[in-house]
């Protein structure tokens, strides 16, 4: 299961290139590392199940999350095309698409960009304050998310995308 990753707040133009980079690294190339590491275990078994931790910002982008969603919209595209190489060799994979839960992911995983004036009334400025306010108050609960995603590890027929 890839589940390391942190958020980035900040619009296009207040992200530095070395915070956009960052976020890419830990939450596309690091889970494509660990992949790339458990494949050939796999494939010498023939069986395997890779979990992609993404995210509903991997299916919708919010603004103020611009490099978030690039990252998690690249690891969608990156599982979904795994999952037809891999299919064959017997190995499976489910993309796990959250929403808010009660996680470190609005605390400490959440990193901001230095703040221009003029997007703190837009939807991306929004989005830094309910960051803030939202830390540890995410209405979802996170063991009730462990217990979905073992089932669909479990059920053969589960789909590819789990959004919870």
């Amino acid at each position: 299961m890839n589940n390391a990753g942190h958020g980035l707040v900040g619009a296009l133009e207040e992200l530095s290139e070395e915070q956009f980079r960052a976020v890419l690294e830990t939450n596309l190339f690091g889970a494509a590392a660990v992949t790339r590491a458990v494949l050939p275990h796999m494939r010498a078994r023939r069986s395997g199940h890779i979990v992609q931790l993404s995210s509903v910002g991997g299916v919708v982008g919010n603004p103020g999350h611009t490099a978030y969603a690039t990252s998690k919209f690249a690891l969608e595209g990156m599982s979904e095309a795994l999952a037809g190489e891999v299919a064959p060799l017997g190995i499976r994979v489910t993309i796990v698409e959250p929403g808010p839960f009660r996680t470190d992911f609005a605390g400490r995983s959440m990193r901001y960009a230095d703040p221009i004036d003029d997007y703190a009334g837009t939807p991306a400025g929004a989005l830094r304050a309910r960051f803030a306010e939202q830390d540890g108050k995410q209405p979802n609960d996170p063991a009730r998310a462990a217990e979905a995603i073992i089932r669909a590890v479990q059920d053969v027929d589960s789909p590819l995308r789990l959004p919870l």
